[in-house]
C-alpha cells in the first residue's frame, strides 16, 4: 500500500470508529489504538501535504489562532421566535392559524435547544462555511471551531449545495468537566451550559474549541438543494437532513390535534430534568412548508412559530445547613447548604437566602425540607420551605452575633425589632464593622479585579486566597506588584498562568478612570455612576477636593452617593491605595479624545443578547457619542436597544411606549 492508499485507508477507518464512538456509543477499538491511528494520519498529512483534504478527521482537531472573526452575511435571515408564556396563548396562536390556513393544519413540536444558533453552508456536499447567528442578518464566520464539533458532517452523503441552521450546545457532561477544570485552576466558573458554549464556539483559537466537547442538533432547512425526493413539510426536511449526515433535533410530536400539542409540551416539560443537555422551552411549527409561505413573516418573527418558554425548574431538596458570607462592603448575606439536586443543567448543593428577613418571612429553618429554583435559569435560590413535611420542631433560625470571618463587631443597617414564637429578633442588613476583615478584603480585591471593573484575567477568590496566605497581597494595588516568579511558585500556577497573570495585570493599567472608580468599590457607586464620576471629574486628583454639591449636580446623583463618594476619597487608606497604583502606572485620568455630542440628552437601555457586540461594546458607543446608558427603563428612556432573549425591560418599554431599536438600527444612529 503506498503513501496516498495509506492516508485513504486511515480516513475511512478513522471515521469509522469516531462515528461508533462519538455518535453510536459502541467503540470497537481501545482510545490507545484510535489515538495510534490519528497520530499516524497527522503525521503522514504533514509530510505529504499535497494529499489535503478539508474533510479528513484531522480537521477537527482546530488550526492556529485567528486573529478576529470575518462578517458573513447570511443567505436567508436567521430570525428569532415568538415567545409564550402559558397554554392559553399557545391555544391562541394554534387556532389563529387554522383559522387563517385551514382547521386541518398539523404542528410539529420540537425542544428548544439552549445554546448558540448557528448557519452551516455545504458546496457540492463539503462544508465551506459555519457561522453565528449574528444580528439575524450578518453573523461571524466560525468555520474554524464549527469544525472541531464531531456531530458536524465535514461530507454530506450527497454532492448538494444547501444551507442549514441549528443549535451547538454544551452537553451536562461537558459543562461539568469544563468547569472541574477551572475550579482546579482557580478560575471563575461558567454560570450554565449555554454561555458555556457560546464562549467556547467563539474562541479565536480552535485548538481550544476542540476540547470544549461542543454538540449540536439541526433543526431548519435553510435554502438549497435536498436531493432526490418529495419534500412537502418540516417533518420531510428534517428526515432528510437526518439522510444527508445530520444530527437532527428530535420531533416529539406532528399532529393537528391541540391537546395533542399540549400534551407533548406538557411532557417535555416533565423530561426535561433528565436531559443530557439544557433546554428553554419548546418550539411548536406549521408543518407545511406550503402554509408557511402563505402565513409569511412578521417584522422580526415567522407567524407559522413560536416558542412555549418553561417556568423556572423547581425542586425539593434538604437544607442541611446555612452558612454566611461576608461580602466586600461587609454585607453578612446567610446562604443555603443543599443535599445536591440537579436542577436546570446542573448539580446544586448551595443557594441564596438573601437575608434574614428572607429567612423570617418563609419560615425557613435547618432541616427543612425546601423547594429550589433558579433566578433566571442561573442564580438557585430557596423558593419555600414545605412545611407540610416537617416532621419534628426545628429551631428559629439566628444570625450569628460577630462576624464569622474576623469575629468584629455588627450592626444592623434599617434595624426593626420584632417577636416571632416569643423570642426577640432584629431584622435589616447585617453588617461588619472591621475594615481589616479578611473575607471582605478577598471580595474587594475580587471585585477590582472582575470583568466590568480592572478586568485582570484569571484573579478569583482562590487565587485571591493563596496570594493572601502567601503575603504577597494585602491589598488590590498590590496586584501590580507581583513578579512572574512568586505567581508560578504557587500551588497550581506553572509558568504559562504566571505569564497570563502578569500580562493582564499590564493591560489592566489603562482600563480607564470609569473602570479605575468602579473598581475601588465605593459604597453606593456602581458601573454608569462611575463613568459618570470620571466624565464629570476628569482625574482622581479632582475628586479629591469634590464636595457633595459638585456632585450632585450629575444627573441621577443625589446626597447619599454624593457623601458616599466624598467620604471614601477622604479616608487615609483611599490614600494610600491610590498613592500605590500610581506609582505601579495605573492611568488616574480620563482619556483626551474628543467625544461628538449627537446623541446629547438620549438615555438608552440595553437589553438581551447582542450577537457579534457585547453590550459593554454597545454602551461604549453610545457614550461616545455624548449619550447615558441606564440600567432601568423609566418614562425618560429615549431608546431600548434590544436584542435577543430581551425580558422584563422590552415589555417596560413597550408599555410606556419608549423607542425600541435593534444593533442595526443603533449601528446607522452611530454612522456605522
Amino acid at each position: 500500500m503506498d503513501i496516498k492508499e495509506r492516508i485513504s485507508h486511515l480516513r475511512v477507518l478513522i471515521k469509522y470508529h469516531s462515528k461508533r464512538y462519538y455518535e453510536n456509543d459502541a467503540p470497537e477499538i481501545s482510545d490507545f489504538e484510535y489515538d495510534k491511528l490519528f497520530e499516524e494520519l497527522k503525521s503522514l498529512e504533514a509530510e505529504n501535504p499535497e494529499y489535503f483534504d478539508p474533510t479528513s478527521p484531522t480537521q477537527r482537531v482546530g488550526g492556529a489562532a485567528l486573529d478576529k472573526f470575518e462578517k458573513v452575511k447570511h443567505e436567508v435571515r436567521m430570525g428569532s421566535l415568538t415567545d409564550v408564556f402559558d397554554f392559553d396563548s399557545l391555544r391562541s396562536f394554534i387556532r389563529h392559524v387554522k383559522e387563517e390556513v385551514g382547521e386541518d393544519t398539523e404542528f410539529s413540536v420540537e425542544p428548544k435547544i439552549d445554546g448558540l444558533s448557528v448557519s452551516l453552508k455545504y458546496e457540492n456536499g463539503i462544508l465551506t462555511v459555519g457561522a453565528t447567528r449574528g444580528d439575524g442578518n450578518v453573523g461571524e464566520d466560525v468555520s474554524a471551531n464549527i469544525k472541531t464539533i464531531r456531530s458536524i458532517p465535514l461530507e454530506l452523503t450527497e454532492n448538494v449545495d444547501i444551507t442549514v441552521r441549528g443549535e451547538v450546545y454544551m452537553p451536562h457532561s461537558s459543562f461539568d468537566k469544563l468547569n472541574k477544570q477551572k475550579e482546579a485552576n482557580g478560575e471563575t466558573l461558567w454560570a450554565n451550559p449555554r454561555n458555556a458554549a457560546a464562549g467556547s464556539l467563539r474562541c479565536l483559537d480552535s485548538k481550544e474549541t476542540a476540547k470544549r466537547g461542543l454538540d449540536i442538533f439541526v433543526f431548519n432547512y435553510q435554502t438549497g438543494s435536498l436531493g432526490e425526493g418529495k419534500i412537502e413539510t418540516h417533518k420531510d426536511t428534517i428526515e432528510k437532513i437526518q439522510k444527508l449526515g445530520f444530527k437532527p433535533i428530535p420531533m416529539l410530536a406532528v399532529t393537528s390535534s391541540e391537546d395533542e400539542i399540549i400534551d407533548a409540551v406538557k411532557k417535555l416539560g416533565e423530561d426535561r430534568g433528565s436531559l443530557s443537555y439544557d433546554i428553554d422551552g419548546a418550539v411548536i411549527k406549521v408543518n407545511s412548508l406550503e402554509k408557511r409561505r402563505e402565513m409569511g413573516e412578521g417584522t422580526s418573527t415567522p407567524k407559522w412559530a413560536v416558542a412555549y418558554k418553561y417556568p423556572p425548574e423547581q425542586k425539593k431538596t434538604k437544607l442541611l445547613d446555612i452558612v454566611v458570607q461576608v461580602g466586600r462592603t461587609g454585607v453578612l448575606t446567610p446562604n443555603a447548604v443543599l443535599e445536591p439536586v440537579k436542577l436546570a443543567g446542573t448539580t446544586v448543593s448551595k443557594a441564596t437566602l438573601h437575608n434574614i428577613d428572607i429567612i423570617r418571612e418563609k419560615d425557613i429553618r435547618i432541616g427543612d425540607i425546601v423547594v429550589v429554583q433558579k433566578a433566571g435559569d442561573i442564580i438557585p435560590e430557596v423558593v419555600e420551605s414545605v412545611k407540610a413535611e416537617r416532621k419534628t420542631q426545628l429551631e428559629l433560625y439566628k444570625m450569628p452575633e460577630c462576624c464569622p470571618s474576623c469575629g468584629g463587631e455588627l450592626t444592623y443597617d434599617d434595624a426593626e425589632s420584632f417577636i416571632d414564637d416569643g423570642e426577640d429578633f432584629t431584622l435589616g442588613a447585617l453588617r461588619c464593622t472591621n475594615p481589616a476583615c479578611p473575607a471582605q478584603l478577598v471580595r474587594n480585591i475580587e471585585h477590582f479585579a472582575s470583568k466590568k471593573a480592572m478586568n485582570i484575567d484569571g484573579v478569583g477568590g482562590k487565587i485571591i486566597e493563596m496570594l493572601l496566605e502567601n503575603a504577597l497581597i494585602s491589598d488590590p494595588a498590590d496586584l501590580y506588584y507581583i513578579t512572574k516568579e512568586q505567581i508560578a511558585s504557587l500551588e497550581r500556577m506553572g509558568e504559562k498562568s504566571a505569564s497570563n497573570f502578569v500580562s493582564s495585570v499590564e493591560t489592566s493599567k489603562n482600563a480607564g478612570l470609569g473602570r479605575l472608580i468602579y473598581a475601588l468599590g465605593i459604597r453606593h457607586i456602581g458601573e454608569v455612576a462611575s463613568n459618570d464620576l470620571a466624565s464629570k471629574f476628569g482625574s482622581v486628583e479632582a475628586l479629591y477636593s469634590a464636595t457633595v454639591e459638585d456632585i450632585t449636580e450629575i444627573n441621577d446623583f443625589g446626597e447619599i452617593m454624593a457623601r458616599s463618594v466624598v467620604d471614601f476619597f477622604k479616608k487615609d487608606t483611599t490614600r494610600a491605595i491610590i498613592d500605590k497604583l500610581k506609582a505601579a502606572g495605573v492611568v488616574m485620568e480620563e482619556s483626551k479624545k474628543e467625544l461628538s455630542s449627537e446623541f446629547e440628552g438620549l438615555t438608552f437601555v440595553l437589553t438581551g443578547t447582542l450577537e457579534n457586540m457585547t453590550r459593554d461594546e454597545a454602551a461604549e458607543l453610545i457614550k461616545a457619542r455624548g449619550g447615558k446608558v441606564s440600567s432601568s427603563v423609566s418614562k425618560n428612556t429615549s431608546y431600548v436597544v434590544a436584542g435577543e432573549a430581551a425580558g422584563s425591560k422590552l415589555t417596560k418599554a413597550q408599555a410606556l411606549g419608549v423607542n425600541i431599536i435593534g444593533k442595526e438600527e443603533l449601528l446607522k444612529m452611530c454612522g456605522i
